[in-house]
C-alpha cells in the first residue's frame, strides 16, 4: 500500500491552511499552522512570485494532500470522474468524498483519514455485510457501513465518535451501534473541502 510517510505538519504549512491530517492535534495549540503560519524552508518567509500555474498547482496539491493521495492515484480518480456525465471539478469531488476511508472518516469513526484509511486497510470495517479492506471502494447511496462484529478496534473506533460534532449531511450515522447510511450522492455544497475544483480542471486540461 503506497503512502506518504513525509511529516503531516510541514504538509499543512506548505498549503497555508489546515488540512487535519493529524486529528484531535490539528484543534489545539500545538498545531504547527497556528505556532508557524509561514510555508517551512529556508525560504519559507520569502515573498513567492504567484503566476497561474503555481495557484493551480498549489490547489490541485491541496485537495490530493487533503485525502491522502499520491499523484498518481489522484490523477486517476480525475480522469475517471472527467469521462462521466457532469462538471469535471464536481464530479472529481465527489469521487474523492466517497471514497471508503473518507466515508469512514466522515462518519466519525476514525479521528483523520490516515487512521480510516488504516482501519480499512486492516478489514474493520463492512460494506452491505461484506469485508471490505480497498480503501479506495467506492460507495454508493444506499450503502450501509459497519464495524466488523468482533473487531479489535471498536474501542478506537468509539473514542473518535466521542470527538465528532457533526456527520456530513449526505450521510446518517449510529454511533452507539457503529454503522453509518450513504443516504445520496453528496451535493458540492455538502463538500466542506477547502478548495477551488475549477483551478485542479484548469491544470489538468493543459
Amino acid at each position: 500500500m503506497a503512502r506518504d510517510l513525509g511529516p503531516k505538519c510541514r504538509v499543512c504549512r506548505r498549503e497555508g491552511i489546515k488540512l487535519f491530517l493529524k486529528g484531535e492535534r490539528c484543534l489545539t495549540e500545538k498545531c504547527a499552522v497556528e505556532r508557524r503560519s509561514y510555508p517551512p524552508g529556508e525560504h519559507g518567509r520569502d515573498r513567492i512570485k504567484q503566476s497561474e500555474y503555481l495557484l493551480q498547482l498549489r490547489e490541485k496539491q491541496k485537495a490530493r494532500r487533503y485525502y491522502g493521495l499520491l499523484e498518481r492515484q489522484f490523477r486517476t480518480t480525475y480522469e475517471k470522474a472527467s469521462r462521466r456525465q457532469g462538471a469535471p471539478g464536481e464530479n472529481l469531488l465527489r469521487a474523492l468524498e466517497t471514497r471508503l476511508d473518507n466515508v469512514v472518516y466522515r462518519l466519525g469513526f476514525a479521528g483523520s483519514r490516515a487512521q480510516a484509511r488504516q482501519l480499512v486497510r486492516h478489514g474493520h470495517f463492512q460494506v452491505n455485510g461484506r469485508r471490505v479492506n480497498i480503501p479506495s471502494y467506492q460507495v454508493t447511496p444506499d450503502d450501509v457501513v459497519t464495524l466488523r462484529t468482533g473487531s479489535t478496534a471498536e474501542q478506537i473506533v468509539r473514542d473518535a465518535t466521542d470527538l465528532t460534532a457533526a456527520v456530513a449531511p449526505w450521510l446518517q450515522a449510529d454511533h452507539d451501534g457503529l454503522a453509518g447510511t450513504v443516504l445520496k450522492w453528496p451535493e458540492r455544497s455538502e463538500i466542506d473541502t477547502p478548495v477551488s475544483e475549477q483551478l485542479i480542471v484548469e491544470l489538468y486540461s493543459k
